[in-house]
């Protein structure tokens, strides 16, 4: 496997690939079709698979932010999900229906600060102090003084803030922690390639089916089913652009304005903003954020992660899509027993998108494990063996 596939996301673990016509064991069936069958791209809405959706204003050095979360369940421990970047919170959408039909839990899903529909007055501080920060405001916002018991959960970056969180001390009912495919030697190594990965990525896409169709065929998420919720988060119109007619009447006041000009002869920039702006036309989403202009906090989040989750004094859960290689730290953590550890095989580096089932199996039997939360529906332990 070439480095460049193990950074195609920040922290990935190397994964064996799908099986042929497989997107791990949930999509396989969505993915295989009949002869002459169309795979449906068409996004769904959140609404399919949380029960609401609130945006929490907080008060902070900077001012007054707004972060979305998207909310189901009622009773038992709150499950407090982060994205990995350039995500949002609507990648968890898929696994939010599997853990709740399996134990009694509330599920919180988060938009981190410049993802999703958060929205920061510092939208360039990315750095993992403010990003941990960030998620205590949150709680402290939705439970005040006397938060539930709460168990965070963290994918690639979001693992790595939901780690700084809890070695901060900044969630006071914290009573466990998730990591899904992060490991630090790995991350620091893919670091080197994440801007040529993000070079190779489509800058902008016709529409979102079209950008629900690259994220499938790359191979970014396996799963059709959380595709078509997921990408709605990840990518946007671009602006100026409200439809069709409205970005061609924009470029023709473009050339109209180039036409008046006094001296006659075109404006190199102006010409630059109607190229842009045909290409705005014609594909008119774009990513939400701009990953590559993050670099300088990339180091922040995973530089140390793999003690500081060995440090952190709480049941500690490990969920990798391969396991091809643990730093030195995890390994002689693992080997002492310090935190659960699970592979999940054939899923890609979106292993809660990939294969939302068995990523809830795991949660839920962590949960029931350690009597965080009480089995629904007949759900029946399976204890692994790591």
């Amino acid at each position: 496997m070439s480095t460049l596939e193990k950074s195609m996301h920040l922290g990935r673990l190397p994964s064996r690939p799908p099986l042929p016509g497989s997107g791990g064991s949930e999509s396989g069936a969505k993915m295989r079709m009949g002869p002459g069958r169309k795979r449906d791209f068409s996004p769904v809405s959140w609404s399919q698979y949380f029960e609401s959706m609130e945006d929490v204003e907080v008060e902070n050095e900077t001012g007054k932010d707004t972060f979305r979360v998207y909310k189901s369940g009622s009773e038992g421990p709150v499950l407090l999900l982060l994205h990995g970047g350039g995500h949002s919170a609507l990648s968890w959408a898929v696994f939010t229906a599997a853990i709740i039909s399996r134990v009694q839990c509330r599920i919180v899903a988060l938009d981190l600060r410049s993802h999703g529909e958060t929205k920061v007055k510092n939208s360039e501080d990315l750095s993992a102090e403010t990003m941990a920060k960030d998620v205590g405001y949150v709680v402290e916002a939705m439970y005040g003084d006397l938060p539930p018991p709460i168990m965070l959960i963290g994918h690639s970056m979001g693992g790595a803030i939901a780690v700084h969180t809890a070695a901060s001390n900044l969630v006071p009912s914290l009573l466990g922690l998730c990591m899904i495919d992060v490991v630090e030697g790995t991350a620091m190594d893919a670091l080197n390639s994440m801007q040529n990965f993000l070079r190779g990525r489509p800058k902008t896409f016709k529409s979102l089916e079209n950008a629900i169709e690259w994220s499938v065929k790359s191979g970014q998420i396996r799963n059709l089913e959380s595709a078509r919720v997921s990408m709605v988060g990840q990518v946007k119109q671009c602006e100026g652009i409200t439809s069709p007619e409205g970005s061609k009447s924009i470029v023709e006041g473009i050339i109209e304005e180039e036409e008046e000009d006094e001296e006659g002869s075109e404006s190199v920039n102006k010409r630059k903003k109607e190229d842009d702006m045909e290409t705005k036309k014609d594909h008119p989403y774009t990513w939400r954020i701009e990953l590559a202009k993050t670099e300088k906090y990339w180091d922040g989040w995973f530089r140390g992660l793999s003690n500081l989750f060995l440090s952190c004094p709480i049941p500690k859960l490990l969920l990798l899509a391969g396991v091809d290689r643990l730093d030195k730290d995890l390994t002689i953590g693992q080997m002492q027993g310090k935190f659960q550890m699970q592979v999940l095989p054939q899923c890609g580096h979106a292993v809660h998108e990939d294969a939302p089932d068995k990523v809830a199996e795991a949660v839920a039997t962590f949960l029931i494990r350690h009597r965080f939360a009480e089995p629904i529906g007949g759900f029946q332990c399976v204890f692994p063996g790591c």
